[in-house]
């Protein structure tokens, strides 16, 4: 017994500590994040750069967006299956050698091919880190704090990615950017292997269980179908037969999903992860606000550059702020839950951005930074953090810890699903307003697109509080509960579920 005592408080004094692994996997977390966006500000580069059509040059956008959407079920399974650890060294070199091969690329293909194999690291990036950070940290303040911080680096990503996409487009040309993130992920990479414990024995085993080729199978290609119709109706418009054809396979492949779902044992999504915590109601509140997050970034640098006329630097400058409260907002969540509740958080997040987005539909052709973008960003970038770290917590209160890793996967592909169909009908509502005001000059004419996208997105932020506020109230404990015992040192013991 005491030989077993001392074994055991010599692992423990080895074992990294938990600010450590916090950050290596919440730095996993922002070079998916990262890696979003950076591209945003240097498309025209790129075009010019790689002799892209202006047809395809959003598919470097769009492949990116539609590997990582449509295999983050599979990489959060694969992860609880394999083992999260393992799964997630793996997507990390995978997603550093394709940033490395999107920066060398010379052609339309290899570039787009590059940005896939980086969707498909991400999908089994962020999973993995989303379920390590669930069992590295104890149900209550420790864990509500862990989320704090994986909604601001979340957030931090997606607009420090805007920053460092213009910072080196002006300086050293837009290679830079696959380039720099290559690095980044390198670094994070060694982070990593050296701060988050393995299991015990030195094995990184996941739980025994069978894995759903089938179910699996199906529903990558129906969310392949469902995100490929959407970003391809932004361009070739709803009605285009191929737009048709992937939305209706969509459908029915889904369906099959369902049938095939309730006869098997070990199904990819098994009922199990719905009978505890409030899980469908994070992924449903996720998809909405996931809708208008990603549009958030496509619409506002399009603005400043086109309309206020910004160059790249500025425009990535000019999220800054943003990020600051997103930040702040990220961190301060977790208290506001328990003082409030968690209903009350997510209700009141939600209103804010909604309230931001509301401020930046009154944007005009003539204004400046100071005044139609600065204010509203904050708002938006306070009540946007809040709402993440909350949904974050109900999409994985009370899952077993066997299936943290797939309801991290969920989640996540909620987010990625909601963003290219709020992506998709926000760019039709806003082209379609820019095209009947053709009759005035350009910049009134974007403008009003613009305004139009703003304020359906603070509508729909509207109805999901509104939807909060009955999805949310029901029996189960608060995601972030008010009280819970000090957290344990970290030591590599196997997860137990939270």
């Amino acid at each position: 017994m005491n030989a077993a005592r001392t074994q055991t408080d010599r692992t423990t004094a080895r074992s990294p500590r938990p600010r450590a692994v916090l950050a290596a996997l919440a730095a996993a977390q922002f070079t998916v994040m990262l890696a979003t966006s950076i591209v945003n500000v240097a498309l025209p580069q790129i075009r010019d750069g790689v002799g892209l059509s202006d047809g395809a040059t959003t598919w470097v956008v769009n492949a990116y967006g539609l590997a990582f959407g449509a295999l983050l079920l599979a990489g959060g399974r694969v992860g609880d299956l394999l083992g999260r650890r393992r799964v997630l060294v793996a997507g990390l070199a995978l997603f550093a050698l394709a940033s490395l091969a999107a920066g060398a690329a010379t052609s339309p293909a290899a570039l787009i091919a590059a940005r896939a194999l980086q969707g498909l690291g991400a999908a089994a990036i962020a999973p993995a880190a989303l379920a390590l950070v669930m069992e590295s940290f104890p149900a209550g303040p420790a864990r509500g704090r862990a989320l704090g911080v994986w909604g601001a680096v979340s957030g931090a990503g997606g607009a420090g990615g805007v920053l460092l996409g213009g910072a080196l487009t002006e300086a050293w040309g837009w290679p830079w950017i696959f380039h720099s993130v290559a690095l980044a992920t390198a670094g994070v990479l060694v982070a990593v292997v050296v701060c988050v414990p393995r299991p015990p024995g030195g094995r990184d085993e996941g739980p025994a269980g069978r894995f759903d080729l089938l179910g699996t199978t199906t529903v990558t290609l129906a969310l392949t179908g469902l995100v490929w119709g959407l970003t391809t109706a932004r361009g070739a418009g709803w009605t285009d037969p191929r737009v048709l054809g992937a939305l209706g396979a969509s459908v029915l492949l889904l369906l099959a999903f369902v049938v095939i779902e309730r006869r098997r044992p070990d199904a990819l999504i098994p009922p199990r992860l719905f009978r505890t915590g409030r899980v469908a109601a994070g992924n449903v509140l996720m998809a909405l606000l996931g809708s208008v997050w990603i549009a958030l970034f496509f619409f506002l640098p399009l603005y400043q550059q086109q309309v206020l006329g910004s160059g790249p630097l500025a425009t990535g400058a000019g999220q800054l702020p943003f990020a600051a409260a997103n930040m702040l907002g990220s961190s301060l969540a977790p208290l506001v839950a328990r003082r409030i509740g968690a209903r009350a958080t997510v209700t009141g997040a939600l209103l804010t951005e909604a309230a931001g987005l509301l401020w930046l539909s009154r944007m005009s052709a003539d204004g400046s930074y100071l005044v139609d973008v600065l204010g509203p960003s904050v708002l938006v970038g306070l009540g946007l953090s809040v709402a993440f770290v909350q949904l974050t917590a109900f999409a994985v209160d009370g899952v077993p810890g066997k299936d943290t890793g797939l309801a991290g996967g969920l989640v996540n592909t909620t987010r990625q699903v909601g963003g290219a169909i709020g992506l998709a009908a926000l760019t039709t509502l806003a082209g379609s307003v820019t095209a009947a005001s053709a009759h005035e000059p350009l910049r009134e004419a974007l403008t009003a697109g613009y305004r139009s996208a703003f304020s359906a997105s603070a509508a729909v932020l509207a109805a999901a509080a509104l939807l909060a506020l009955f999805l949310t109230r029901a029996g189960a404990p608060p995601a972030v509960p008010p009280a819970a015992p000090a957290p344990r040192p970290l030591t590599p013991e196997p997860s137990r579920a939270p």
